[in-house]
């Protein structure tokens, strides 16, 4: 926007004496006349126009620069974002992984094989995370949001994801065994070549999940299972999973193993 205005050239002082009728204000006009005549110069100065142009193409060079170089910006986050993982693996806690995987994730960067094993990562939102093969061994994802992300082949041994949210997530050749599913959404799930031994299901909602070809479900706790599909329940106990609603009961039955 330009801010340099051409002024009029003022009027002469015996003119704008003459407007005044009171003595008392003539050195208040006398002073507001000599800023007209300095206002007056200053605005055709051409020094000035030019500054004033110099600094719009500067605006748009800096435009110009900025857009340019989006594309280095985002892979020099995304790089750090990698080192915080990588620099965490082996490591409890969350170590600021919570953030790197969303800002991974939002900027569509698949997940593929990362090892965030142990960490902690209550409620993190990885909605659609790209997660195959990945390993999650003993990772306390509680409460996180994992809807339609995909954890074909991955290694979640032992998380917890206690009331997580895998709508529509992929479990397909996945190792469950141990995982705490308790009170989780797993509607829609794919849990195809899957292992869940002694897994617990414990009023998780199975609506419209794919079972048939689960792989083992030995000492799976099914109890208070939520909408599962017709058929399943049955099935699951004559393959080794059983109902039992109290922890030390449960433990107890499966300590052995």
């Amino acid at each position: 926007m330009r801010v340099l205005v051409h002024r009029k050239r003022p009027i002469a002082w015996s003119k704008q004496r003459e407007a005044v009728k009171h003595a008392s204000l003539v050195p208040f006009l006398a002073v507001e006349w000599v800023w007209q005549w300095v206002a007056f110069f200053l605005s055709n100065w051409t020094l000035l126009e030019v500054l004033e142009q110099l600094g719009s193409f500067s605006i748009l060079v800096a435009v110009i620069l900025f857009f340019s170089e989006s594309g280095d910006r985002l892979k020099q986050k995304h790089y750090q974002a990698w080192q915080v993982i990588n620099g965490a693996q082996g490591k409890g806690g969350s170590g600021g992984r919570i953030e790197a995987l969303q800002e991974l994730n939002a900027d569509r960067v698949p997940l593929i094989g990362v090892d965030i094993s142990g960490a902690f990562l209550q409620g993190a939102q990885l909605e659609g995370a790209r997660l195959m093969r990945s390993d999650l061994h003993g990772t306390d994802a509680r409460e996180a949001n994992f809807q339609a992300a995909d954890f074909t082949d991955a290694n979640l041994v032992a998380a917890n994801l206690r009331h997580s949210r895998c709508h529509k997530a992929s479990f397909r050749g996945a190792t469950l065994d141990d995982a705490d599913f308790f009170g989780a959404d797993l509607s829609g799930a794919t849990l195809d070549g899957a292992t869940l031994a002694a897994a617990d299901l414990r009023y998780a909602n199975l609506d419209a999940i794919a079972w048939k070809d689960i792989q083992s479900l030995e000492g799976v706790n099914i109890f208070g299972v939520r909408n599962a599909p017709r058929e399943f329940v049955a099935w699951a106990l004559r393959n080794g999973a059983v109902q039992i609603q109290s922890d030390s009961q449960w433990q107890g039955l499966t300590a052995p193993r």
